[in-house]
């Protein structure tokens, strides 16, 4: 399915993104509970990579035409699943600011009150 120098290129390329995403986690750019479907996209590359005939099996398990499709499909599945994991992360961190927004205020107030009746 694929040729030498391609296959070569694309393992190179998925060996790059597990540097960069572990580089990431050691400076702390990623926490570990994120990473965990970055790096679970990745060893499905590289078994697609390294194992080109999964593709093939699988496209006709589910009775996709050809490989290339189910490589779309798949590559659109995962990026729904990372995006719908951003989304969770966006939604919880801003229930979190509204918290500490609505605490804040609540102890500015506080403060305020506690000069005046001084």
């Amino acid at each position: 399915m694929f040729s030498d120098k391609l296959r070569i290129v694309l393992v190179a390329a998925v060996v790059i993104y597990f540097v960069l995403i572990l580089y990431w986690l050691k400076i702390k750019a990623l926490n570990l509970k994120y990473s965990l479907l970055w790096l679970l996209s990745g060893v499905a590359m590289g078994i697609l990579v390294i194992f080109p005939e999964t593709l093939i099996w699988i496209s006709k398990l589910v009775g996709i035409q050809t490989p290339m499709y189910a490589l779309l499909i798949f590559a659109i599945a995962f990026v729904i699943a990372i995006l719908m994991s951003i989304t969770s992360i966006v939604s919880r961190q801003n229930r979190k600011i509204r918290t500490l927004i609505q605490e804040n205020a609540l102890l500015e107030k506080r403060i305020r009150d506690l000069e005046s009746n001084k």
